[in-house]
């Protein structure tokens, strides 16, 4: 049965092979008799299937499992680098202070030469010609961030500038440094549950331009870069994306936020404006908020349990899986997340050093230059977790190629 945690059901192993291939799948969903499937849901089995499927229903069109993999990968990050001896001429700090809190010693800084919007594109475009695919095959593209350049959404106009001339679908997913595992989770759900075939999601965040760089203790974190991957759609052998299990607790929020204030503005209307709250003031959003100890907690207890719940609904071990790829936040959490899931040190995949926390885009960029650098290798299984604002996060277990 479908759910908020993950693909599988461990008591139907043998349904993908008794349900035959639907009739009428097209790119925008099922075509499917009402009094067989109520509900339309993202999953490679599907709960109480083998009831429905008899001699008499034989010639109806099903829900079958489809498979999706992880076929390319792609990732770009401005031109302007800015090391911890830079920062340390304009806040009270040093390379030495920040290194050993965080791991990380350079970061990559949005500046006049870039946009996000190329990031993503650059990004993409280097995930469509690793995995072969055109921007016309394309059915949906994802981007993850919190940060787009129009406050409508990033995406159609990334569509735009790769060249998409079948107008495929594009939305924003916005969820922060949990952003791009929820999006290959949402990838997931539009190639098994509508007919899609290849998905583009990209993570692209520029933190930079919400970074208080008078606060040593925020400023230093932070870094701009996008990362993308092409998910395709193929048969339930074939599968790459095993499990997954996510979560948001909005109490949390008050540790990580950024959240919209009133310009402090003469009322132009006199009076009569302010007696009627009309028109409203401008508004804008505040710097990053950060409160970093709890944020460390959550991450080091919340972090392992979810990458354990996916594991084991992968029915996999973490002694099974080839590497760990954690969000690239801090250092000192990716380590003690490590040592609690009991992963050594070599199977854990970390770039933290040279891009600082770059959201949404951490996890594809150190995928890419791992997958690039002939580190992560056709075959090879990936625990990987998301977290950060909301408070969010969540972990999948994927194959990669």
């Amino acid at each position: 049965m479908a759910n908020a945690s993950g693909f599988f059901t461990p008591s139907v192993p043998s349904l993908r092979r008794r349900i035959q291939p639907p009739a009428g799948v097209s790119r925008s969903g099922f075509s499917l008799s009402e009094r067989i499937f109520k509900r339309m849901v993202c999953s490679s089995t599907v709960e109480g299937a083998e009831r429905h499927v008899s001699t008499s229903e034989s010639r109806l069109p099903r829900l079958v499992s489809r498979g999706c993999k992880l076929v390319g990968c792609g990732s770009a990050v401005p031109a302007l680098s800015v090391s911890n001896d830079d920062l340390a001429k304009i806040v009270d700090t040093s390379d030495e202070w920040i290194s050993v809190r965080t791991g990380i010693h350079n970061r990559r800084v949005l500046s006049g030469r870039d946009s996000l919007t190329s990031l993503a594109v650059e990004a993409g475009r280097k995930a469509l010609e690793m995995a072969d695919v055109d921007p016309d095959d394309l059915d949906l593209v994802l981007l993850c961030t919190s940060t787009p350049e129009d406050l409508f959404g990033g995406a159609p106009q990334v569509q735009r500038v790769l060249g998409c001339r079948k107008t495929p679908l594009a939305y924003d997913i916005t969820a922060a440094c949990s952003g791009f595992v929820l999006g290959l989770i949402s990838a997931a759900c539009h190639i098994r549950g509508g007919g899609f075939h290849n998905v583009l999601v990209i993570g692209a965040d520029g933190l930079s331009r919400f970074v208080d760089w008078t606060d040593r203790g925020s400023c230093i974190l932070f870094g701009d870069a996008a990362g993308a991957v092409v998910v395709q759609a193929c048969n339930s052998e074939e599968d790459g994306l095993l499990s997954f299990d996510l979560h948001s607790d909005g109490e949390g929020g008050r540790h990580l936020n950024a959240v919209m204030k009133e310009n402090k503005t003469d009322d132009m209307l006199g009076s009569n404006g302010s007696v009627f709250d009309f028109p409203s003031q401008g508004s804008s959003y505040s710097c990053i908020q950060m409160n970093g100890k709890e944020v460390f907690r959550f991450a080091v207890r919340c972090v392992p349990q979810s990458i354990e719940s996916a594991l084991e609904k992968a029915g996999l071990t973490a002694s099974s899986i080839d590497w760990l790829l954690l969000h690239q936040a801090n250092q000192r959490i990716i380590d003690a997340v490590a040592t609690r899931l009991e992963f050594p040190q070599e199977r854990v995949i970390s770039n933290l050093a040279n891009y600082g926390n770059t959201s949404a885009a951490s996890i594809p960029l150190a995928l890419d230059e791992a997958v690039r650098g002939g580190k992560v290798k056709p075959g090879h299984t990936i625990a990987t977790a998301g977290f950060g604002a909301g408070l969010t996060w969540g972990s999948a277990i994927v194959r990669w190629g």
